[in-house]
């Protein structure tokens, strides 16, 4: 439904090697729906996005992670692509991100291997996610539970697994960004909520879509 976000403002955490498909299909559907969105990166300029192997298109950063706060956004957004998150993660500033997200109960979504950001905050413990199947031991090791889904929530946090998950992948975001309350900290973090992965609180779509070594990502809509 246009402008469902009118009002809301989103943060792209991203920065080079991120999969094009799973940053311009989120933004486009979240502006969409009326949201401001802006790309925070790890220093100013622009970022080079990939078609899965191969460069794709560049997209100018609206804010560093040192200039970005929790606070201006209602909620946060993770792509994937393998080098975007791995470069993301070995940085302090975009990690504490992250985590304030997260303490202030904003709903996050990532995609693909973006929930390894999620793993260096320590946001999967207690926690059902699903992601690119090969970050599943990292998951697991952080003490999360990981499943084969198109799309999961677990504590307003949204997961899926590759860039052919992206339809519904963006369609849960608007639902969930959409809605007008957030969890506290207290509650976002108490035992009873870790606990709600056993009590429905998941999206149960899961498919019996298999993982190829190199499995392509959907058709670019180039903005």
């Amino acid at each position: 439904m246009p402008n469902e976000l009118q009002g809301h403002r989103v943060a792209i955490l991203a920065t080079d090697g991120v999969e094009q498909s799973e940053l311009t299909e989120p933004w486009r559907a979240l502006e969409g729906a009326g949201a401001r969105v802006d790309l925070v990166s790890l220093k100013p300029g622009r970022i080079q996005a990939m078609k899965h192997l191969d460069k794709a298109e560049t997209f100018a950063v609206d804010r560093t992670v040192a200039d970005a706060s929790s606070q201006e956004y209602d909620a946060l957004v993770l792509p994937g692509g393998v080098a975007n998150p791995d470069r993301l993660r070995m940085d302090v500033r975009a990690g504490q991100l992250v985590r304030d997200f997260l303490a202030d109960g904003k709903p996050i979504a990532a995609i693909c291997h973006a929930p390894w950001m999620l793993v260096e905050a320590d946001a999967v413990r207690h926690r059902t996610l699903t992601s690119w199947p090969s970050l599943q031991t990292d998951i697991r090791n952080a003490g999360g539970h990981w499943v084969d889904q198109e799309v999961c929530i677990d504590q307003r946090i949204i997961t899926s697994r590759k860039p052919d998950d992206l339809p519904v992948f963006c369609k849960t975001i608007l639902l969930e960004f959409g809605k007008d309350h957030y969890t506290h900290r207290a509650e976002a973090h108490s035992p009873v909520a870790s606990d709600r992965e056993h009590q429905g609180a998941l999206v149960d779509v899961s498919s019996s879509d298999s993982f190829p070594a190199s499995d392509p990502p959907s058709s670019l809509k180039v903005t």
